[in-house]
């Protein structure tokens, strides 16, 4: 049975590297159904990362530095809120100054207060998101052979960030499709003169939006710093909002296929992580940059449109003007 544990693992590992890419495309998904368009996705996350890492090793708690890293987050997010709905600016440009200020002002801060090149101290103890076990874990590997495995290996003992992203990805779904705000937030990303017509403020609805969208970029960005690693590092987002973005347009704008984009993505990087280093037959061994480079390629497979037409909402980064 030795090769269920081995898929056991790589699962594993799979949801792991799947949750900062969830909580992103969740963000992602909120602001664009909105129709604001995101693509600072990767800046709230760098900055809600280095916040929670500073909070975490100040306050020597795990759940203070995910509360200031969800607050960096929003605040960035109510930056590019004012900027695209309130003084209708260019939604693009507004994004990649929020990527460029949460890349330049983490690493300047971090080098500033720590003298360590933009790092923060390793954080320790109480300061991170320790694993949770499950119950009924070791009861089911006992008597549920394979079922049981697959429990408690890729169910059981993950951090809490994780069950809150999987929460908030079954939250997302339900409001979006069941409640009167969820139908109110897709009609502005469609007709958001209609909505005004009905007397609904459109702004207020965008505005709803991109603070969720803050929210859970703030919960992926802390996920990277407080759970998976033992501390912030610059640039550690790697991508990830980007990749975020591609699952979002690759699952047409819905909850449940960007958890499967997201998983696909975490599991690429999984089987990427597992190869390095492996002889393949008639190959050798494979560069692990080749491997590494496995998610950003299958990326610009998705962006290419090569798998699905996408249709996003029909006023996706129009600034929305009020008839007078």
């Amino acid at each position: 049975m030795e090769w269920v544990q081995t898929i056991a693992v790589v699962l594993d590992s799979a949801v792991r590297l799947s949750v900062p890419l969830l909580c992103a495309a969740l963000a992602g998904l909120w602001s664009e159904r909105a129709g604001i368009v995101d693509i600072g996705l990767e800046g709230k996350m760098l900055i809600a990362a280095f916040a929670s890492a500073v909070a975490a090793f100040a306050t020597g708690s795990a759940w203070a530095g995910l509360g200031a890293g969800i607050l960096a987050s929003v605040m960035l997010a109510l930056v590019h809120g004012f900027a695209a709905i309130t003084w209708r600016g260019n939604q693009i440009v507004s994004g990649v100054a929020i990527n460029m200020l949460a890349a330049g002002l983490t690493v300047i801060l971090g080098n500033a207060w720590y003298g360590q090149g933009g790092r923060t101290p390793s954080l320790e103890g109480s300061a991170r998101f320790p694993d949770l076990t499950l119950p009924l874990g070791a009861w089911a590997r006992e008597l549920v052979p394979v079922v049981g495995t697959f429990y408690d290996e890729v169910v059981s003992g993950h951090a809490a960030p994780v069950y809150l992203a999987f929460g908030c990805l079954v939250l997302t779904a339900l409001v979006l499709k069941r409640t009167r705000f969820g139908l109110r937030l897709r009609a502005v990303g469609e007709n958001p003169a209609a909505v005004d017509t009905a007397g609904i403020s459109v702004a207020g609805l965008r505005y709803g939006a991109v603070i969720i969208c803050g929210v859970l970029c703030g919960l992926g960005g802390t996920y990277l710093a407080v759970s998976q690693s033992a501390g912030f590092l610059p640039h550690m987002t790697a991508g990830k909002g980007f990749i975020a973005l591609a699952a979002v347009i690759f699952a047409n704008w819905r909850p449940w296929p960007a958890l499967g984009a997201c998983l696909l993505f975490g599991l690429l990087d999984a089987v990427a992580i597992r190869l390095q280093g492996v002889i393949v037959p008639g190959i050798g061994q494979v560069p692990v940059q080749a491997i590494q480079a496995l998610p950003y390629l299958m990326t610009v497979i998705l962006l290419a449109g090569f798998i699905g037409k996408s249709t996003p909402p029909k006023a996706s980064g129009l600034p929305y003007v009020k008839e007078r």
